[in-house]
């Protein structure tokens, strides 16, 4: 094809353009093996990317892991309102390392360990639009399990206020990977679903032209022969939360994604708004040989500023009993209905179990007011009871009766000796929802109230500043075992390596009602579970969640010897380990408070044998109190071995795991 004049003086200004440009913002992680690129490339070589319009100067960045490409060049950008997009034609001001590394350590009061080092190379990138002449920046650190960004626009006197239309941030991925997708049917939901293994490239496949198949965060995924990585979202403060899609039509797209933002309710043609200056979240890119360090990874936290609060003295982990989920239903059929005496039953059963905690879940209230208990379920006075039984009391609610009482709820809460509130049915992460769960942490903190989210998006590290929030759904749980089928040990085996690899995971374990996949009925009253005792058992130790449930009705672990593991293991811990685990597949994990560990395995439906080597012990004797499914545990799962044996740093432990089964293990120094 000939080229006019007018193309060739194109090509000629755009190329003296670019050429004008810095070098390519290059930043490496602490180990060297992770490197992020930011560029601004040729409006032409934006057709290799799939783009329809050639730009004169996009911006875009990649990644490489090991020397091999991750991330191939992906957009970024920004759409303000009644501005030109910025990030299509842009020239880069300048490069700047702020600082070029950090190397801290700063301590948690809950969670997966207690002390987090943060070790990370950053840099700025000063850019500015060509046309507008709008300024703004992007962010980036590079960690040795993960790399993130985030934009940021400065004050200028071009622009009075941050009003975003669009986000157009894109991840290209090398390759077709093998990605477990979280599909959901629209922005407002509670992210209660499953996680389907599907190739990168069928995503496109999905939805329609003009309505895309909608995916939650995070999105894991295998790029072969490169790395394990997952996409997700940190310190959303300001802002409204991610999710992605398959941009255009499948010829152009390949295996790539593109962000959408959670739209606003009052303002549908804006996004976010807010002053200036204003960032963007951090876009975190998690990565790792093999997907337990995903696990292992405290990068979302990191990325989320230091605690607000300074005395965190009140803020205590703990396991929780439940009398919601065991007694939904009476056998005639009839709501549950929470009365002072059978709340002090409840009371009895977590003080004589050790567990910390005893949750009033619904219709403790009159009707949606949350400062006037019902006259029959005397909330002080369950409060006072529980006290002489060293227990405390937390209360449930629904999002917008706190919303409507927040200022008197909180105080009187706090008079009456509440420990915390879990909060439900948010089922939103619009920029005003969030702003709520801040607003909420703030709030709660300074009446010493903690908080667990129900009904809710998933985490991004705000536990980090707010340490008061104690938990979080956004997961399939068990008390979808009341209804369906969904709940079971495929499920179980996905969630560790997705929906917990941004925080705490309030999934409600502790189902002593275990009972084959051929056996199982969804029923309420008196639910059961799919699953060994032995795999509930592990669920202990490899859900994270500081506010841990123990979920079933008292009786269901009347004379049951296995009910020990749950009364010794704790919910807040020093250090994890991620020993073996493939997703969907199985998992075992090792976790440390003080000098006692405690280990759980788990799988899907297929019974596997494992080896664990004991190499993280320290030095010296200790003792292995195993708890193992039976050898009949396939045809009666509630079978449950237990046995002590003596172990050292040199001990390799067989594991025998039954279908649908478990295997932990609690491992504390000898006594002399």
């Amino acid at each position: 094809m000939r080229l006019t004049f007018a193309w060739l003086l194109l090509l000629v200004i755009a190329a003296m353009t670019f050429a004008q440009q810095p070098g390519p913002a290059v930043l490496s992680s602490p180990d060297g093996r992770l490197t992020i690129t930011v560029d601004a490339i040729h409006g032409f070589e934006t057709a290799a990317m799939g783009q329809p319009w050639p730009s004169a100067n996009q911006l875009v960045y990649s990644v490489n892991f090991q020397g091999e490409p991750l991330l191939e060049r992906s957009a970024l950008g920004l759409q303000l309102q009644s501005q030109p997009p910025l990030g299509p034609d842009i020239s880069i001001s300048s490069v700047k390392t702020t600082p070029s590394k950090m190397d801290e350590t700063y301590r948690l009061v809950t969670g997966k360990v207690s002390s987090v080092r943060n070790y990370y190379s950053a840099l700025r990138i000063d850019l500015e639009d060509r046309i507008s002449r709008l300024q703004f920046a992007v962010e980036a650190r590079a960690y040795d399990d993960a790399v993130a960004f985030r934009y940021v626009v400065p004050e200028q006197a071009r622009v009075r206020e941050f009003r975003l239309v669009q986000e157009d941030t894109e991840f290209r991925i090398s390759k077709d990977a093998t990605s477990y997708a979280l599909f959901l049917p629209y922005y407002r939901t509670s992210c209660e679903s499953e996680f389907f293994k599907v190739p990168l490239s069928a995503l496109s496949r999905l939805g329609s032209f003009s309505t895309p198949q909608l995916v939650g965060l995070p999105l894991l995924m295998e790029v072969p022969g490169v790395a394990w990585m997952a996409i997700t979202e940190a310190d959303l403060r300001d802002y409204a939360a991610m999710y992605l899609v398959a941009p255009g039509p499948p010829a152009w797209n390949r295996h790539a994604l593109v962000s959408k933002l959670s739209p606003n309710l009052t303002e549908l043609d804006i996004a976010v708004s807010g002053s200036l200056p204003h960032h963007s979240p951090w876009r975190v890119l998690m990565v790792g040989t093999e997907p337990g360090r995903l696990i292992e990874s405290n990068v979302v936290l990191s990325l989320n500023p230091e605690s607000a609060i300074q005395d965190t003295s009140w803020i205590k982990a703990g396991r929780v009993a439940w009398p919601l989920w065991a007694e939904h239903r009476t056998d005639a059929g009839e709501l549950y209905w929470p009365t002072t005496e059978n709340l002090k039953y409840s009371v009895d059963f977590a003080a004589r179990s050790g567990l910390e905690y005893m949750l009033v879940d619904a219709r403790w209230m009159q009707g949606r007011d949350i400062t006037k208990p019902t006259p029959a379920c005397d909330i002080p006075e369950v409060v006072r009871y529980a006290a002489g039984k060293n227990v405390k009391v937390w209360l449930w609610m629904h999002w917008t009766s706190l919303d409507h009482q927040m200022e008197e709820a909180l105080p009187l809460f706090e008079k009456w000796g509440i420990a915390g509130i879990k909060i439900d049915f948010l089922e939103r992460d619009d920029q005003a929802m969030i702003a709520f769960y801040y607003r909420v942490a703030e709030k709660a903190a300074e009446h010493h109230l903690m908080v667990e989210f129900h009904g809710a998006t998933k985490p991004w590290g705000m536990e980090r500043t707010w340490p008061n929030v104690l938990g979080c759904e956004a997961v399939l749980g068990m008390e979808m075992s009341m209804v369906n089928a969904r709940d079971n040990p495929d499920h179980h085996m996905v969630i560790p390596f997705t929906r917990m690899l941004v925080g705490r995971m309030d999934y409600t374990p502790g189902g002593f009602g275990n009972v084959t996949k051929v056996d199982f009925v969804p029923r309420d009253p008196h639910p059961v579970v799919m699953g060994t005792h032995a795999h509930h058992l592990a669920m202990q130790v490899v859900f994270e969640s500081p506010f841990q449930m123990v979920s079933d009705h008292p009786t269901a672990y009347e004379g049951q010897p296995a009910f020990q593991f749950i009364k010794d293991v704790p919910s807040t811990w020093d250090e994890t380990r991620v020993l073996n685990g493939e997703p969907g597949e199985y998992i075992t994990m090792a976790r440390r408070l003080g000098d006692t560990w405690f280990l759980g395995s788990m799988t899907n439906w297929s019974p596997r044998s494992f080896d664990i080597p004991l190499s993280f012990l320290g030095n010296g004797r200790h003792t292995a109190e195993i708890y193992a499914a039976a050898s009949d545990a396939d045809r009666f799962p509630k079978n449950v071995t237990i046995q002590k044996q003596p172990v050292d740093r040199s001990t390799i432990l067989k594991a025998q795991v039954a279908t649908g089964g478990g295997h932990v293990v609690r491992i504390a120094p000898a006594k002399p």
